[in-house]
């Protein structure tokens, strides 16, 4: 079996594999979503500071993100389809390193010109992601009780357009300033635990 032939019934299986278990949703697709998130919440934050305020925390976010879409499973398999099938109709009518590097520029010109817009029209039709606390990253949220004298207490938080109530815990930095949160506080929300429920908050104001 030729390597386009291969790469033409691996990708094939992949994408068909892909639509049937829903691969497509529920895998890069709540990651990204989360990533996007996250770096959209942390440019938004960030726009408001002061000038010096470093900048790395977003793009390290969006690099991720790129990074996750190419690897995309999809991505991967749509380029092989194109690869396969390219290399299966020209093989015999050009060199053989012709023939290969048309076949890779066949594969990005499937992935880019049919597959990418197809699935993209098709998940216009699928349910957007469920958001989980930690789409509360930099968020403000507010103080729903006095904290304790271990700087913790509950904060009100809005997650995937639900109000919550999760426990907060002052930063430490805030704790050895001496600042007491009391309700009604505003506070920023500098880290998740979802596992536990429970989340670090820095203070903002009264």
């Amino acid at each position: 079996m030729s390597l386009y032939v291969l790469s033409l019934l691996i990708g094939a299986v992949g994408l068909i594999a892909m639509a049937l278990t829903g691969l497509g949703r529920h895998g890069h697709g709540h990651v990204g979503a989360r990533l996007g998130v996250r770096a959209s919440r942390v440019s938004g934050h960030q726009a408001g500071r002061a000038p010096h305020t470093p900048h790395g925390s977003g793009t390290r976010a969006t690099a991720t993100m790129w990074l996750w879409n190419l690897t995309s499973p999809r991505l991967i398999f749509s380029v092989l389809v194109g690869f396969g099938a390219t290399g299966v109709l020209l093989r015999s009518a050009l060199a053989a390193p012709l023939a290969f590097g048309a076949a890779l520029a066949g594969g990005v010109l499937f992935e880019r010109g049919i597959m990418g817009p197809a699935w993209a029209f098709l998940m216009r039709f699928a349910s957007a992601p469920a958001l989980t606390l930690e789409s509360c990253i930099l968020d403000e949220v507010q103080a729903a009780t006095n904290f304790d004298v271990n700087g913790q207490g509950l904060v009100t938080a809005e997650v995937d357009g639900q109000v919550t109530q999760v426990l907060g815990t002052l930063r430490p930095e805030d704790r050895a300033a001496g600042i007491r949160v009391r309700a009604g506080d505003r506070l920023r929300v500098e880290d998740v635990d979802s596992r536990r429920n429970r989340c670090t908050v820095s203070y903002v104001g009264s």
